[in-house]
């Protein structure tokens, strides 16, 4: 009784065997032919990298298909670049590759003094720290050849001046001067209702860093301690004498002083 169920179920495996391997060389086959060959790249989120500057990150080889593209190379090449935070690669069949990116965005710039401080460079920063490019000249052939987007943010965005001298950022390093990342980390602090009035951060040295409002009041803020409390003081003063307030100090907030126009 029991020859039939082994019968049965070594006809099962055969083909299913068989099946695997004709799916095995039909796979083969199609890998190293070019069929499902990439016909476009689409990149998502790219907004601070130009199509040019993408296709070089990218470098996906010619003749590359679906099944034989190297998924893993082409986001770990692309996420060298300081702008990428994130990137991630998939297959849209029959032809397409999408490349998705999440880019850091510019949190300040960075007034950097150069050339023995005989001239000042401006350098975009990102929220963590990373030196993300210096920004050229508009009318510059470098300018003229970078994404737009960049300078639109640029604009927007505070600088941070007084740095001492003596500061070398590089395009995909973290900063390492203590006083630009005391800066940063006043601003990532800041709530919405201070973080907006905010138009320049001296960041002379950590202990004496001064913002100053674009109404023009300056705020001697100090040391990233303690920020919201900081915070709070100066929003009070600010409220409770509109109009007066030239200059806030609340380096120690235990002990905040304010002086009137």
């Amino acid at each position: 009784m029991s020859k039939p169920k082994k019968s049965t179920a070594f006809k099962v495996f055969a083909v299913a065997f068989f099946l695997v391997c004709a799916l095995a060389v039909t796979y083969a086959g199609l890998y190293f032919s070019g069929a499902f060959a990439i016909q476009s790249v689409k990149v998502n989120g790219a907004d601070h990298l130009t199509n040019e500057e993408m296709s070089v990150l990218a470098a996906v080889p010619r003749g590359t298909t679906l099944l034989n593209v190297d998924t893993a190379a082409i986001a770990n090449s692309v996420n060298r670049d300081a702008w990428v935070s994130d990137v991630s690669v998939r297959r849209i069949f029959p032809d397409t590759l999408e490349i998705n990116v999440t880019e850091r965005q510019i949190a300040a710039i960075v007034d950097v003094a150069a050339d023995n401080a005989k001239i000042t460079q401006q350098w975009a920063i990102a929220a963590d720290g990373m030196w993300l490019m210096e920004i050229p000249a508009r009318d510059s052939e470098l300018g003229a050849a970078i994404s737009p987007q960049i300078y639109e943010d640029a604009d927007k965005v505070l600088h941070i001046t007084d740095v001492p001298f003596g500061l070398t950022p590089e395009v995909g390093t973290y900063c390492a001067d203590g006083n630009v990342s005391n800066a940063l980390e006043i601003l990532n602090g800041l709530s919405t209702d201070l973080a907006e009035q905010v138009k320049t951060v001296s960041a002379t040295d950590a202990a004496s860093t001064l913002l100053t409002l674009k109404n023009g009041i300056e705020i001697a803020f100090g040391t990233a301690d303690d920020i919201r409390d900081k915070e709070r003081i100066c929003l009070e003063i600010m409220a409770e004498n509109e109009g007066s307030v030239a200059y806030i100090n609340v380096r120690v907030p235990s002990r905040p002083t304010w002086r009137a126009v």
